[in-house]
């Protein structure tokens, strides 16, 4: 039994190149989510351990401000939705309700968090879905190949069958070899999303508390108001 090592040779052989091409796809996808998610655990662990410590909701504010991660972001947009410039000119943003305008901050800030961690996950469950089917569609073809051959030769001999079969049948085992592994990482970075997702609302509910003991208002005064906005200004930059 001879495999198919050349794409263009025959069919089953350019599935088996694009299976292996999914494969590798697969395996390069899970790198870059586990790179992804334990970055942004260590992230938020270091984050909330800070913010948690903060003698008031304006000093965790200030530590906030610039810090990488989910929850910090989360954080940010929470403190963007309430904080009232102090003896300055009040814009039309601030006459929104701020309890709303923190909610939906909230809320919204969680959706694009999901988003950024869901990258990708689409793609292994295309991988794990489809990859059955095509090495089938490659086992079928072989298989129709391998009978016009027999048909051809006119002989049903055991020798005669069983080499071009089998050689057919290796695509639907490659096809379920990629597939396993990608449907394997798919539910494990999908669980580690619904338990970020958890936390981030958890967070959320507990900032909203917080925002609710200072009638969801933070006053900021206009000098740190400045350097916050500078700050960004220089991190937008690099």
């Amino acid at each position: 039994m001879s495999l198919p090592l050349n794409p263009v040779e025959s069919v089953e052989g350019a599935v088996i190149w694009l299976l292996a091409g999914f494969s590798v796809l697969t395996w390069t996808l899970a790198l870059v989510k586990g790179i992804q998610f334990s970055r942004q655990k260590a992230q938020d662990r270091r984050f909330q351990k800070q913010f948690w410590s903060a003698t008031s909701l304006e000093s965790a504010g200030e530590q906030a401000a610039g810090k990488p991660g989910a929850g910090a972001r989360v954080a940010q947009a929470g403190f963007a939705a309430i904080q009232v410039q102090d003896g300055g000119q009040h814009d039309l943003a601030q006459s929104i309700n701020h309890q709303d305008r923190l909610e939906r901050a909230l809320r919204q800030q969680i959706q694009r968090e999901r988003r950024s961690l869901e990258s990708g996950l689409a793609v292994l469950a295309s991988v794990g879905s489809t990859s059955p089917f095509i090495g089938l569609f490659g086992t079928v073809w072989g298989i129709m190949e391998a009978l016009k051959g027999i048909s051809a030769a006119g002989s049903a001999s055991l020798e005669t069958v069983a080499g071009p079969i089998g050689s057919a049948l290796v695509a639907t085992g490659v096809g379920i070899a990629v597939a396993v592994p990608a449907v394997l990482v798919y539910n494990y970075f999908l669980r580690r999303l619904k338990l970020t997702a958890a936390d981030l609302d958890d967070f959320a509910h507990d900032f909203y508390s917080l925002a609710q003991k200072s009638a969801f208002r933070l006053i900021v005064h206009p000098a740190a108001a400045k350097k916050t906005a500078a700050g960004q200004s220089v991190k937008e930059a690099s």
